[in-house]
């Protein structure tokens, strides 16, 4: 009986000598793909978010898979446009005013004073911009059409691997993409199995800002700078951030010549591009640095590959590559042989793909492993690193009243720590523009920033004061230094990097609260992000109190007295956090409809099916409102369900509409322990809210909603929160088979299950060191202790 649990005949892995006739030359041996971590199509992309996306962190590329013409769309995560900007309105001595006029609810006052004193200058941030694009365009045979089942374009997750193929005549071409971060070099192979079949062309083309020269007879050099046009409510015109790039290519047969901005190839076999960029942007300085020579840069790092050949780099990359990705394994049944948009389409039109929800949350760990870690140094951002416009929507920005903070939520539980580093190192980094933030702003010591952030440390209110003002952001971003601590329990990394963060953010809140009249500690302004409440016949967002403020600092004070357990603290300090604590105002549950509460006092909803649900951010991510709290825990349902399902005038309300929206609600649900409508919004989410290549759409792109998909579906699979580890906690009944490895839970502690009929069958628990954990399943419990490196299994 316990063989039949550790064993598993679905998830065996056979490695076969595969022989393609034609393509032997070709394509080498290679072992089985796993059908769950590939996306592959019969056709090219016609559209940006039909092209398939590879990266190292630091750099990033869309391939479209064209047979005639291709285009390879690139990016660099620090080609931003504008600069820094001390942009903070200086409001200390207005500050109290505004505060008493909100609590003494003289909100057209406050709203008058507050647009006049807390407006920042600029107001608008500059955006993250593509670095262009590589187009190949074909001669001879290529004018052919491609028929039949000939044509094949893929992105192999694992080995992070984009390849292209097809046959015209007697000729089978390849392509293949990857950017390693081993060697910080992106790398196209293009073959042919017959001798001398490629002629063509691969130029660079940038719209704006950019040329392209040739630097020697196989290189091709990229030079350019930011020029920033004058803009209402942005930063100053003019020359900015520089950058650079260079493409080297080699070849096999035939010949290859460089002039202007193209590579020329005559008759090859084979040819092999490497392509790397960089900018002069410092993150130290949070700045561009006339000192870094970009170009530079470039050529040492093409020097450093320059004696290794394209299987050696290829080897290094998809081994590292997929030490990370093979972390996790997820299997929920038998992929069938169709390409990606094909069943997509069957579940848009409601058919079930229990293997594309599989391919789904993979996707949202290869595109989080690909967009934030080393060689890069930022986080990702709302499209990760992949943007191809000059002037994305939102600015492709770092929005901090959840996006980026969605971007997060996978990280851990999903077993790819080291993504979060790039975003914790970002978040101290903002500590300095953001104690300057406090101070002027804010009245108040410590740092904080508002609702959106940009690579030169903007933290001041952007985009208008009732929109922007959001000093609770800079609390929220330190909790992801704890948690990163929690799932890892890297005590030097709480003691000297997450701990100061933390504290420094609870210091500015200590001086940021206000009293009420009714006694308790409470933010003065605040907002529900994004949202407006009714208060006689008129719309307002600017408040005092909101609801998700008030969860965000019980989280962020409990997170503190915690970690000053563990590495050394100020007493005194401590207790200030704990009297505050104290008294803070409760959650509470609105008369009106018997749902939490958004605000401070019970407002009319001006719009009750609003995409932003914060006020239930102590149900996830937060650990406020749970089963122990059974009048908090069914009004938070009643918020759902009213945000989802509100009616007015026959006019349907959906709640959920946006893809990041509707990833959170997977996450609600999880937390209420309601598989069966945490499974439904996760068919939604790919019904309603993803490309073909499975991008995330707001609409437009946004990734968030592709993370915290992901984080959503391990939240259905395994919960520890609540210091215990929950298994299957909202399991979904149609998933009925399944196993999962890897999975995360904290604190450090991995663990696989596998379950039939819908019943776990078995589970197996792996710790870094000797100690106890809780285990639950369906409200039994279990004390076990695990040896640090050793598996414990247990059979149900």
């Amino acid at each position: 009986m316990k063989n039949q649990f550790i064993t598993s005949k679905s998830r065996c892995r056979l490695k076969l000598a595969v022989t393609l006739g034609a393509m032997l030359a070709v394509l080498p041996v290679a072992s089985a793909k796993n059908p769950d971590h590939v996306l592959w199509y019969d056709h090219p992309a016609s559209k940006w978010t039909e092209a398939l996306p590879v990266g190292n962190g630091r750099m990033g590329a869309m391939i479209y898979g064209g047979i005639k013409s291709e285009n390879i769309q690139l990016n660099e995560e620090s080609l931003w446009g504008g600069m820094p900007v001390e942009s903070n309105a200086d409001a200390s001595s207005t500050l109290p005013e505004i505060q008493r006029l909100l609590l003494e609810g003289q909100i057209d006052k406050a709203k008058e004073l507050s647009e006049r004193s807390l407006k920042s200058n600029p107001m608008r941030i500059r955006p993250y911009q593509t670095f262009g694009n590589l187009l190949l365009d074909f001669w001879g045979p290529h004018t052919s059409s491609v028929k039949g089942s000939s044509y094949r374009r893929e992105l192999d997750m694992e080995n992070g691997l984009a390849c292209v193929s097809y046959r015209i005549g007697n000729v089978t071409y390849t392509r293949e993409l990857f950017v390693s971060a081993p060697d910080d070099v992106l790398a196209l192979r293009i073959r042919a199995d017959q001798p001398g079949a490629l002629t063509f062309r691969l130029q660079y083309t940038r719209q704006q800002d950019a040329t392209a020269y040739p630097l020697d007879k196989n290189t091709l050099a990229i030079e350019g700078q930011v020029f920033d046009l004058p803009e209402e409510d942005m930063c100053a015109p003019g020359l900015h951030e520089r950058f650079a790039g260079l493409v080297r290519g080699k070849h096999k047969g035939g010949k290859m010549t460089v002039r202007s901005n193209a590579f020329y190839v005559e008759g090859a076999d084979e040819t092999v591009f490497y392509f790397t960029a960089a900018t002069d942007y410092n993150f130290s300085k949070l700045d561009f640095d006339s000192s870094i020579d970009p170009m530079q840069r470039c050529k040492d790092l093409l020097e450093a590959i320059d004696e290794k050949c394209y299987d050696t780099i290829r080897k290094r990359h998809m081994e590292e590559h997929a030490s990370l990705f093979n972390r996790v394994s997820f299997h929920l049944g038998e992929a069938p042989d169709l390409p990606i948009d094909q069943r997509l389409a069957r579940v848009k039109k409601g058919e079930t793909d229990l293997p594309l929800i599989v391919t789904y949350f993979q996707y949202g760990r290869y595109l989080l492993m690909n967009s934030s870690r080393s060689p890069g140094i930022l986080p990702a951002n709302l499209q990760g690193i992949w943007n191809q416009d000059i002037y994305p929507v939102w600015s492709s920005d770092f929005h901090t009243n959840i996006n980026i903070q969605m971007n997060y939520w996978p990280a851990e539980v999903c077993n790819l720590p080291e993504t979060v580093l790039p975003f914790s190192r970002f978040i101290n980094a903002l500590r300095k523009p953001g104690r300057v933030t406090a101070r002027k702003t804010f009245n108040s010591k410590g740092w904080t920033l508002n609702h959106l952030t940009d690579p030169y440390g903007h933290t001041s209110i952007s985009d208008g004061v009732g929109w922007g003002t959001f000093p609770i952001a800079g609390a929220w971003l330190a909790l992801h230094l704890w948690e990163h601590y929690r799932f890892t329990e890297d005590k030097k990394y709480l003691c000297e990097e997450a701990y100061p963060c933390m504290a420094e953010a609870a210091e500015f809140l200590l001086h940021f609260l206000v009293k009420d009249k009714k006694g308790h500690w409470v933010t003065a302004p605040s907002n529900s992000p994004e949202n407006h409440y009714r208060l006689n016949g008129k719309n307002y967002n600017l408040t005092y109190g909101a609801t998700m403020d008030i969860e965000i600092i019980h989280e962020l004070f409990d997170a503190c007295l915690e970690a000053g357990r563990i590495v050394p603290s100020d007493m005194s300090f401590n207790r200030r956090l704990e009297a505050v604590r104290k008294q803070l105002p409760p959650i509470r549950i609105s008369t009106r409809y018997g749902t939490i509460q958004e605000w401070i006092e019970d407002y009319e909803e001006a719009e009750p099916g609003h995409r932003h649900i914060s006020h239930l951010f102590g149900l996830y991510p937060g650990t406020q409102i749970t089963p122990t709290n059974k009048q908090l825990f069914e009004a938070a349902r009643k918020t759902i369900e009213r945000r989802r399902y509100y009616n007015e005038n026959e006019a349907n309300r959906n709640g959920s509409y946006t893809g990041w929206s509707r990833a959170w609600m997977i996450n609600f649900y999880a937390r209420l322990l309601d598989g069966e409508e945490a499974g439904k919004n996760v068919n939604l989410l790919l019904q309603k809210n993803t490309a073909n290549n499975l991008f995330n759409l707001h609409p437009p792109f946004q990734i968030d909603g592709n993370f915290g998909g992901t984080a959503g579906i391990a939240e259905m699979l395994i919960q520890s929160h609540l210091k215990e580890i929950q298994l299957l906690p909202a399991l979904p009944p149609q998933w009925k088979d399944g196993e999962v490895k890897g999975l995360c839970a904290r604190p450090g502690i991995e663990t696989d299950m596998v379950w039939k009929e819908g019943t776990l069958r078995s589970a197996t628990f792996r710790s870094k060191t000797d100690r106890k954990v809780t285990i639950s399943y369906k409200g039994h419990k279990k004390t076990i202790r695990l040896k640090a490196g050793e598996n414990k299994q247990i059979i149900f």
